[in-house]
């Protein structure tokens, strides 16, 4: 017996994940992606996924699929200098009793793939080149009306459509992120054999860094200052993170000299941020990851919040009763510190980055490691 009815809007990882949780509990699950299909809405070379995230990812089915497509590294990561030699460990943290790696790295198209698959097996309707022009909450549900011109009314609305949602003005009103004065850089490369966990190489202007997503498949990435407004030509991508890299030695180096000819190879992303307000909810429509907590990718958590996410907003509107604002005020209340821990210590590496001396006694790797270890505990 169904226990109602949910549109999602916004097909990437939170959407599908909560699709796929809130089936499991029930649900008639519909998602509607405004892009054109699959691929079209995976930006970006790879993922990683802390612990935390496994143990969500293993809740909805979706664990060990990703850990056979993926790289499941044996620890979280190391520091090394700008030669590449060895500084400092970064153990990372387990979950008691568990036998989940405590890092594992794969490609975005690979995790969507397996969502995918995952929601269409248990039921969820995804229709692509779609989403809505009007959200209209009443008593009885949320009148949808939608760009081909269809409507129908639904008992529930989450939105999942990222950092510039357009349901979150439903909810919130107008919000915008706050950009961070730093950018991101990745490319694809060989996995070497010593790149078995996260790597953190530190520069004489910013941090690169490897992560493993596959047996033979890495992705390197390199952090550095941004100015807000700025244009980059993307036929010119290769040759500013070449100049950018200059002074590494070691497997940046090894990036500079041979991975850098290929523009068209290199992601470019201005890094943002958001932590909205509490309540994440108005009447019967919800909000999920980047649309009430945009992560910048210092700590690799914006994805594995975004997933547990889904699973908290299933467990919760289950554990209802019918109750919408009872469930969603809970799943709010379990999420909003977790969410907010994540996103401000992502702000202070990334200030750290820029500057250390404005961030006088902050311990990245200290902060990370606090992070994971409180990442571990229950949702």
């Amino acid at each position: 017996m169904s226990r109602g009815s949910v549109l999602i809007v916004g097909g990437g990882i939170g959407g599908l994940s909560t699709a796929i949780a809130l089936r499991n509990v029930g649900y008639e699950v519909n998602v509607v992606e405004i892009q054109e299909d699959l691929h079209s809405s995976v930006f970006g070379v790879g993922i990683i996924q802390p612990m935390n995230a496994l143990r969500a990812l293993d809740a909805i089915g979706c664990a060990l699929p990703c850990m056979e497509a993926g790289y499941p590294a044996p620890a979280w990561g190391k520091v090394v200098d700008v030669e590449g030699n060895f500084l400092r460990d970064m153990p990372g943290a387990r979950v008691e009793g568990s036998d989940l790696p405590p890092l594992n790295g794969i490609t975005r198209p690979q995790l969507h793939r397996i969502l995918t698959d995952k929601a269409a097996e248990v039921g969820v309707t995804i229709e692509y080149s779609k989403t809505f022009t009007e959200l209209v909450d009443g008593p009885d549900g949320v009148a949808v009306t939608y760009d081909d011109g269809t409507e129908n009314t639904v008992d529930h609305v989450v939105g999942a459509d990222g950092v510039y949602s357009k349901v979150r003005p439903y909810v919130l009103g107008e919000m915008k992120p706050t950009f961070l004065g730093q950018g991101a850089y990745r490319v694809n490369v060989p996995r070497l054999p010593e790149i078995d966990r996260i790597i953190l190489q530190t520069g004489p202007n910013g941090m690169a860094g490897f992560v493993p997503i596959g047996q033979d498949l890495a992705y390197f990435f390199y952090n550095t200052d941004f100015t807000e407004g700025t244009w980059l030509e993307s036929s010119e991508l290769g040759d500013l993170l070449r100049e950018h890299l200059e002074g590494f030695g070691g497997l940046t180096g090894w990036v500079r000299d041979n991975f850098c000819d290929d523009a068209s190879q290199v992601v470019f992303r201005p890094e943002e941020w958001l932590i909205a307000p509490a309540p994440w909810h108005r009447g019967r429509i919800v909000l999920i990851g980047d649309a009430v907590h945009a992560v910048t990718p210092h700590l690799g958590q914006g994805a594995a919040q975004a997933i547990e996410d889904g699973i908290v907003l299933a467990e919760c509107l289950a554990a209802g009763q019918g109750d919408h604002e009872k469930a969603f005020a809970a799943y709010t209340e379990r999420r909003y510190e977790r969410c907010k821990l994540v996103v401000e210590t992502c702000v202070n590496i990334g200030k750290w980055e820029m500057d250390p001396s404005s961030m006088a006694g902050f311990d990245h790797v200290a902060a990370t490691e606090h992070v994971l270890r409180e990442m571990v505990k229950p949702i």
